[in-house]
C-alpha cells in the first residue's frame, strides 16, 4: 500500500512525511531526515521485506554509501521507537536481505495538507521561539555544505545559550535541508515565531554569507545581514560569522517581541511581557522614563519574586535615578539590592548578570565583583553584546582606556544596531579624551549623541571633547543641552557617583569647567 502524502499512524506514533517529522502523541521526536525516509518506506511496505538497496535509494537518493550508513540509521530509528514505546522490535532485521516493519497496524490518515498541518502544529511557547534552517550552499563546491552546516550549528548553539529564547534543536530544523520551504509553514510545523534562513557562497579566496530572520506569523522581515570575509581560516571564519549573527539576532528578536507585546492588552501581561514592555524605557537611561519602567518591573516582581531579569532591569532603573535624579542614597541602595537579587536568582541568565554587574560596579563601587558577574555572563553567552557595552562603560570611568575601547568595539561588532550603542560610544569618547586623542573623542561623542539625543551624559562627553579642541562656542552650546536635560548636573557629584578615576576626573573636569558647566 502506498500512502503518498498522507500521514501514517501506528501505535502512539504519527509520521508526517511532508514535514519529515515523526511525532509521539503531540511531541515531535528528534529523528533525522534520513531515518524518517527509511521509516516511511518500511511503513509503506508494512509486513513485507524491504531490500537494503531500496532503503539506500530512499535515504540517500541513489548515492553509493557503505552498508554501515544504513545500519546506523536503522539503529537511530529503533532507538527513538524504543524511547517512545519500548518498540525497538517493530523493525525486524532479515539477514543479508533487508528489514521489515512488524509493529502495530499502520493507518493512513487522509487529511488534506492544511488540516494535517493544523493537527500537527505545536502551540507557540510563552517565550520568543526561533528555528534556524540549514543555509543553502550557492557554491559550485559541494564541500562548502559542511561550512554552511557548521555556521548553522554554531548559531543554534549560541542562541540556545540565551535563556529567554526557545530554540528548536538542530535535528528538527535540519529536516528541511535541501527543500524549498515556505517560512510561514515552517513556523507552524515547528511551533516557532521566528525563522532564520541564509545562504553561503564561496568564490575564489572569499566567502559571502547572507542571513535573514522572518516573523513566521506575519512574514515580516525582522533582521538581515551580509557577511563578506576572506576564507583563509575557515573554522575561525565560521565562529566569527556565527558569533556576529547571534549577537545581532538577540537584540532584533527582543525588539520584535517588544513591538508584539505593545499590541497585547495590559491586563493580559505576564511577568516576562511586563519586562519586555518596560525595556525601551530602561534603555533610555533618563529619570522620567525609568520611573515609568519601574512601575511595570515592580508588577513583574510581584508576580514572580525570584525573576532575575526583572530585578536586573530594576537595578539599572535605580542606577539611572541615583545619577540623574539627585544622588539619593535610597536609589543607590535599591540599585545594589536589586542587583544582588538578580545575581542570586540569575546564575543562568546572561542579561540579568550583566545588569546586576553594572549596578554593583557603578553604584557599590566594587569593580572586581562587577567583572566577576560580567565574566559569568560571557561564559553563559559569549555573544552578549550588552555585557561588553556596559563593561566598556565601567572600564572607561575606571580610567582603563585601552581595554574600554576594546570592549566597546567588541560590543558594537556583535550588535551594530543595539539600543545601547550610545553607551559604547560614550566609553570610547571618555577613553580617547583620557589618551589625549581629542578628535577621536569628539567623533565618538557626536555618534553617541546621534544614537541617544535625549541622554545628558552623551552631551557631557561632547562638551569636554569640543572644549579640549578649543571649540569653546560649540562646547558651551553642548553644555547648555546638558543642563536642559539634567538641570541639577554637577560634574563633581557625577565623578564621585561613578567612582571616576582621578586622571580622567582631572582631564574631563578641566574641560567641562572651561565650557561653563558647574562643579
Amino acid at each position: 500500500m502506498t500512502m503518498g502524502g498522507d500521514h501514517y499512524r501506528f501505535g502512539p506514533f504519527r509520521l508526517d512525511p511532508a514535514a519529515g517529522i515523526l511525532y509521539r502523541g503531540a511531541e515531535p521526536t528528534m529523528l533525522g531526515h534520513r531515518a524518517v525516509a527509511l521509516l516511511r518506506l518500511l511503513l509503506d511496505k508494512a509486513g513485507a521485506p524491504v531490500s537494503k538497496d531500496a532503503l539506500v535509494e530512499a535515504g540517500w537518493g541513489g548515492l553509493a554509501v557503505a552498508d554501515n550508513n544504513l545500519t546506523v540509521q536503522i539503529a537511530a530509528l529503533r532507538r527513538v521507537l524504543a524511547e517512545g514505546a519500548d518498540a525497538e522490535s517493530w523493525i525486524e532485521t532479515l539477514p543479508r536481505r533487508g528489514y521489515r516493519y512488524v509493529g502495530p497496524a499502520v493507518a493512513a490518515i487522509g487529511l488534506d495538507a492544511a488540516a494535517a498541518r493544523a493537527a500537527s502544529a505545536p502551540t507557540l511557547p510563552d517565550k520568543p521561539s526561533v528555528a534556524v534552517l540549514p543555509f543553502s550552499n550557492l557554491s559550485d563546491d559541494p564541500e562548502q555544505q559542511y561550512f554552511a552546516d557548521g555556521i548553522v550549528d554554531d548559531i543554534i548553539t549560541g542562541l540556545a545559550r540565551i535563556n529567554w529564547l526557545f530554540v528548536i534543536a538542530r535535528n528538527s530544523s535540519f529536516v528541511y535541508k535541501g527543500r524549498a520551504v515556505d517560512v510561514k509553514q515552517v513556523g507552524r510545523e515547528l511551533g516557532v515565531r521566528y525563522v532564520l534562513e541564509g545562504s553561503v557562497r564561496k568564490a575564489g579566496g572569499s566567502v559571502r554569507v547572507t542571513a535573514q530572520m522572518i516573523d513566521a506569523t506575519t512574514g515580516v522581515h525582522v533582521w538581515a545581514e551580509r557577511y563578506h570575509r576572506s576564507s583563509e581560516d575557515i573554522f575561525a571564519l565560521q565562529d566569527e560569522i556565527a558569533l556576529s549573527a547571534v549577537g545581532a539576532i538577540a537584540p532584533s528578536v527582543r525588539r520584535a517581541e517588544i513591538e508584539r507585546v505593545k499590541r497585547k492588552r495590559p491586563d493580559s501581561l505576564d511577568a516576562y511581557d511586563l519586562v519586555l514592555r518596560a525595556q525601551p524605557d530602561v534603555d533610555s537611561g533618563m529619570p522620567e522614563q525609568v520611573t515609568r519602567a519601574l512601575a511595570l518591573l515592580e508588577r513583574s516582581i510581584a508576580l514572580e519574586p525570584a525573576y532575575a531579569l526583572a530585578h536586573g532591569n530594576a537595578a539599572m532603573c535605580h542606577h539611572c535615578l541615583f545619577l540623574r535624579a539627585g544622588f539619593k542614597e535610597l536609589d543607590r541602595a535599591a540599585s545594589i539590592r536589586h542587583a544582588r537579587s538578580a545575581i542570586a536568582h540569575g546564575q543562568d541568565d546572561a542579561l540579568a548578570l550583566t545588569w546586576a554587574g553594572f549596578s554593583i560596579g557603578m553604584d557599590a563601587h566594587d569593580r572586581a565583583a562587577a567583572f566577576t558577574a560580567l565574566d559569568a555572563a560571557l561564559a553563559i553567552s559569549p555573544s552578549s553584546a550588552l555585557t561588553y557595552i556596559l563593561g566598556s562603560v565601567m572600564l572607561g570611568w575606571g580610567g582603563e582606556a585601552d581595554r574600554a575601547i576594546e570592549w566597546s568595539e567588541q560590543g558594537l561588532r556583535l550588535s551594530p544596531f543595539d539600543s545601547w550603542t550610545w553607551a559604547a560610544l560614550d566609553a570610547q569618547a571618555m577613553s580617547h579624551l583620557l589618551r589625549g586623542r581629542y578628535e577621536e573623542a569628539c567623533r565618538a561623542a557626536y555618534k553617541s549623541v546621534q544614537a541617544n539625543p535625549a541622554h545628558s551624559i552623551t552631551y557631557v562627553q561632547l562638551t569636554a571633547a569640543l572644549a579640549k579642541l578649543g571649540r569653546l562656542d560649540e562646547a558651551r552650546a553642548a553644555a547648555a543641552r546638558v543642563l536642559e536635560l539634567q538641570p541639577a548636573f554637577r560634574y563633581g557629584r557625577q565623578f564621585a557617583g561613578v567612582n571616576c578615576a582621578p586622571a580622567l576626573a582631572e582631564a574631563l573636569g578641566g574641560a567641562l569647567r572651561s565650557a561653563g558647566l558647574p562643579e
